[in-house]
């Protein structure tokens, strides 16, 4: 099991995928997961990009299987985030990569390409909000007075599953579906989710936009409940370098709903910056 330790910093989980020829040097896609998910929510991204790039997908620190060996309540910060994930980096000898960022993984992903422009060959943002605004809040509380009083209530599973029907999937979605993804968050710690939405709560990757200078791709849904039309905007006035593609939800969970449609994007988009075909005949 590929793990980072750290003398006095918390411990890292990764996983790393290749099937790309052993005598080529292909290089490297890091994928990072959103919140109270894990490295484990990619799995379906795996066979249509690991045949061209070497696939790192780390668990946040405290998520999958990264232990939680700091304090959940005051070790969450967007600087150690991005420190993990330099650190990361580091250890596995990664110059520079493409990064694809999920939703809150996203927001990792600006601030990594604003502050280490060196390390980001290339962009890609997945249903990556800006800051998460006020409705959705209320939204993710399902009740209750805040998130965190919903998740330390009725716990992670029960908690997901009643917002899968909120934002996540759209009616009619596979039940199998809704149940592995309820029970995958469900394996998250309460406490650092509920750190890690003390952080979200007022974290915004507004400041860093102009200070990115790799090229950026940003796969959203069409009018997403999270990604609004406003997020987009602020995004693409900010960003120097920045295409979108829309594809075809109106839901959050564009990760898990399109995996081939948004491989198949993400895939041609480095590839480009590469000048490596991604296609086999």
């Amino acid at each position: 099991m590929p793990i980072l330790e750290r003398k006095n910093r918390p411990t890292l989980h990764y996983r790393v995928d290749d099937f790309t020829d052993p005598w080529k040097i292909a290089p490297t896609l890091v994928l990072q997961h959103g919140f109270g998910r894990s490295s484990q929510f990619w799995y379906s991204w795996v066979p249509y990009l690991s045949r061209f790039y070497k696939i790192v997908r780390p668990d946040l620190r405290g998520l999958g299987l990264s232990p939680v060996d700091f304090n959940p309540a005051t070790e969450i910060t967007v600087e150690n985030y991005v420190d993990d994930l330099v650190a990361l980096l580091d250890a596995l000898g990664l110059e520079s990569v493409h990064y694809c960022g999920e939703s809150f993984g996203g927001i990792l992903g600006m601030v990594l390409a604003a502050t280490q422009p060196a390390r980001v060959r290339t962009l890609s943002l997945v249903s990556a909000p800006v800051s998460l605004n006020q409705k959705h809040q209320e939204t993710f509380a399902v009740g209750f007075k805040s998130r965190e009083d919903a998740l330390r209530s009725i716990g992670a599973a029960r908690w997901a599953a009643i917002t899968n029907g909120t934002t996540r999937f759209p009616p009619g979605t596979d039940p199998g579906l809704l149940e592995w993804y309820a029970n995958e968050m469900g394996k998250s710690d309460v406490e650092v989710m509920c750190g890690l939405y003390g952080l979200l709560r007022h974290a915004s990757a507004a400041s860093f936009l102009k200070k990115i200078r790799a090229p950026v791709l940003g796969l959203y849904p069409t009018g997403g409940p999270i990604t609004s039309r406003e997020q987009e905007e602020e995004l693409a006035s900010g960003i120097p370098h920045m295409q979108f593609v829309h594809v075809p939800t109106a839901f959050h969970s564009v990760l898990t709903l399109l995996p081939a449609t948004c491989t198949d994007h993400v895939l041609h988009f480095i590839a480009a910056h590469d000048g490596i075909a991604c296609r086999e005949m």
